[in-house]
């Protein structure tokens, strides 16, 4: 499972929040534009320095699933994630993203992001 991806370290804190990309989680936001990619960066940003907003919710009928939230007048931009936690780091990991038309996360995205998690974990356990 690739776990090399994308990090961005956000500000110091008592324990620093990562938000950590799995593979296909980098290569979509790498494919979008310049503005989308700044926004969710800037969602990143706000989220690590511990504040609260529809930009970042848990979903509903998900094992742990949360997605950073962004939306233009064309459609929404969504990465899913879950958060995990090392001995130094507070990590978010993104697992994937995809866009959609309408507000409402369709079920079959979040159980993809439940089985990333899931192997995500189960990796993550092997190597200790």
């Amino acid at each position: 499972m690739e776990t090399n991806g994308y990090i961005v370290t956000m500000r110091k804190q008592k324990k620093p929040i990562q938000i950590k990309f799995l593979k296909e989680a980098e290569q979509y936001f790498f494919a979008q534009n310049e503005k989308v990619q700044e926004r969710f960066l800037m969602l990143f940003d706000k989220t690590a320095l511990g504040l609260k907003g529809d930009w970042f919710k848990k979903l509903k009928n998900s094992k742990g699933i949360f997605e950073f939230r962004h939306s233009d007048s064309h459609k929404f931009y969504r990465i899913l994630a879950f958060w995990s936690s090392e001995e130094k780091h507070t990590l978010i990991i993104a697992t994937h993203g995809f866009d959609k038309k309408r507000n409402k996360t369709p079920q079959r995205e979040i159980l993809r992001a439940e089985k990333l998690k899931e192997k995500y974990l189960d990796h993550l356990n092997e190597k200790k």
